[in-house]
């Protein structure tokens, strides 16, 4: 709900470099982080390639992967096709549990409801299905390395990777500039609410949860935005909107159903330590 409703925070940077802007956000958000964790537990050479996958797929690939898809599509029609994530996170998932995969594909319907479609035109479909890859793998490829590095270890290194590689890629494309107050203020907030605390809460829901699971909530993201857009009056309120809300909590429910014993990904089962 936090991301959800962070959208026309998101605007203020609109002319900012994307690379350059990113990396302040993450190395302010991994400073946060830092103060909280006070102690950052070592990655494995084996927790390397899921932390960059998360960096290079889910953080720095899938914001830029967003702003290009909207040149070519409506900002509806990508949230549309966003709205596979969950779909594809309970199909990806090795536990595969049927309340989960029908919540998401309900879910699914009440973001495609709430987003109102849209049209695309030459590459807008492909951006806007690999923005929403990016996505899935924020998730996935950090489903193990939770249970090695602890919620805050993923989110506090992924932070700092992103910090350095978008810093240096930022310095070949789009260069550095110096924020003026409205883009400082977006940034500290992303950097704050969005990145430390929703990054946390995130990963500390996948691996309480299940990626499966989990991914039916991805649908609160644009009931936020809704909410947040309608009390700036940036938006109405209408009939087809809160049915869409409506679908979307029903999913929601449907999803998050559990047997007798709570859901975990058997990467996570696999990874945890054993007690003897």
């Amino acid at each position: 709900m936090i991301v959800g409703a962070s959208v026309p925070v998101t605007g203020m940077l609109e002319s900012y470099p994307v690379l350059t802007g990113q990396a302040m956000r993450y190395a302010l958000g991994a400073a946060v982080l830092l103060l909280v964790a006070r102690r950052l537990p070592m990655p494995s050479w084996r927790d390397i390639p899921p932390l960059l996958g998360v960096v290079a797929t889910g953080m720095l690939g899938f914001n830029a992967l967003l702003i290009a898809a909207q040149q070519y599509a409506q900002p509806g029609f990508v949230a549309a096709v966003m709205g596979g994530s969950p779909i594809a996170l309970a199909l990806l998932s090795r536990q595969r549990t049927t309340s989960a995969l029908v919540g998401a594909v309900v879910v699914a319907a009440g973001i495609v409801l709430l987003s109102g479609g849209g049209s695309w035109h030459g590459p807008g479909l492909v951006l806007a299905l690999l923005t929403m890859a990016g996505e899935v793998c924020f998730t996935l490829f950090a489903v193990g390395v939770v249970r090695r590095l602890g919620v805050l270890g993923v989110a506090t290194w992924t932070c700092l990777l992103a910090a350095v590689i978008g810093a240096v890629a930022g310095t070949f494309v789009g260069g550095w500039q110096v924020p003026d107050t409205r883009q400082t203020f977006a940034l500290v907030l992303l950097a704050i609410l969005v990145t430390a605390l929703a990054f946390g809460l995130w990963y500390f829901a996948v691996n309480r949860l299940g990626s499966d699971r989990a991914g039916v909530l991805i649908g609160l993201m644009p009931v936020s935005g809704l909410v947040t857009s309608v009390l700036l009056e940036a938006q109405e309120l209408t009939l087809v909107s809160v049915l869409g809300v409506t679908t979307v909590a029903l999913g929601c429910v449907i999803g998050l159903r559990t047997a007798q014993e709570p859901s975990v990904d058997p990467i996570v089962e696999r990874t945890a330590p054993s007690v003897t």
